[in-house]
């Protein structure tokens, strides 16, 4: 993976400036053999991002990037329009890093968007494996994690980042909404929902106040039907289960080796396979 990350710095291309529970930078070659042609890409999962910056390459003629997450579009809003500004919030919030400072920072409510992104960014690179949670409240509320030096403020990340999403529109929306955007042939869909839980144990289906339940999974398959019916091209990526087997059942599907990097347990980490189901 080390290796990975330099070859993409060498070569200047963007990539993901936040770490990601579930981020696809790992993945992007697995899937790349998948990817369809098309003209305008939609991704209603947001997260890290790493398809899309994957896919900046192409000369795309539209896209958008939304996520129920307000903080996550803000602070993408932020290294899109003022990154240069945030930078300088992040080199402050790298000089004072310490344990007292992290929960300092974790308790504080930010009132403008650079001071959020800048808190999000920060908090993302310091906590516990990158892993983005909120409880009932809508706060943050993940452990420091335990970094001897965690890259706080990568300016040249930020900069390559910033200028990928120029082009993009970026919007606070459920993933229902991608049915107001994405209509025909010329368009590709990617949806990366929090995963249907493997077993009671890795029942994680929220980074958010909001609970991505099994109502939730049924919504989204009616949504990719809905879609893949008026010829849109769809990707999705979910668990391994039988019961979202079954939910696609009518589509492709096909098996792809991951990673598990977060469970409290060390040796539970490792590869385990998920599902890339496609409507095309």
């Amino acid at each position: 993976m080390l290796s990975e990350l330099s070859e993409i710095y060498k070569q200047n291309l963007p990539h993901p400036f936040l770490k990601w529970a579930g981020g696809k930078s790992r993945l992007i070659q697995q899937y790349s053999t998948y990817l369809p042609s098309f003209k305008n890409y939609y991704e209603p999962f947001l997260g890290g991002g790493a398809v899309f910056f994957y896919l900046h390459a192409r000369q795309l003629t539209k896209t958008v990037l939304t996520d129920i997450n307000e903080e996550l579009i803000t602070t993408y809003l932020c290294v899109r329009d003022h990154v240069d500004d945030l930078i300088s919030l992040l080199k402050d919030h790298e000089c004072q890093h310490s344990k007292d400072y992290y929960y300092r920072i974790r308790g504080t409510t930010e009132s403008s968007e650079l001071k959020k992104a800048a808190r999000l960014i920060y908090l993302n690179k310091t906590c516990f494996n990158g892993l983005y949670r909120e409880n009932s409240k809508g706060e943050f509320n993940v452990p420091m994690g335990r970094y001897k030096k965690p890259n706080i403020c990568d300016p040249h990340s930020l900069h390559l980042a910033s200028m990928a999403l120029k082009s993009a529109e970026i919007k606070v929306r459920s993933f229902e909404e991608v049915l107001n955007y994405a209509s025909n042939k010329e368009d590709f869909v990617y949806f990366d929902p929090p995963y249907y839980p493997v077993s009671a144990t890795s029942n994680f289906t929220s980074y958010s106040r909001y609970n991505f339940d099994e109502n939730q999974q049924n919504k989204l398959r009616d949504v990719f039907v809905e879609l893949a019916e008026r010829g849109v091209k769809v990707m999705l990526s979910n668990s391994d289960t039988l019961f979202i087997r079954n939910l696609y059942k009518d589509f492709n599907i096909h098996t792809i080796s991951a990673g598990r990097a977060i469970n409290s347990n060390a040796k539970r980490r490792g590869k385990v396979n998920e599902l890339l189901i496609k409507s095309y």
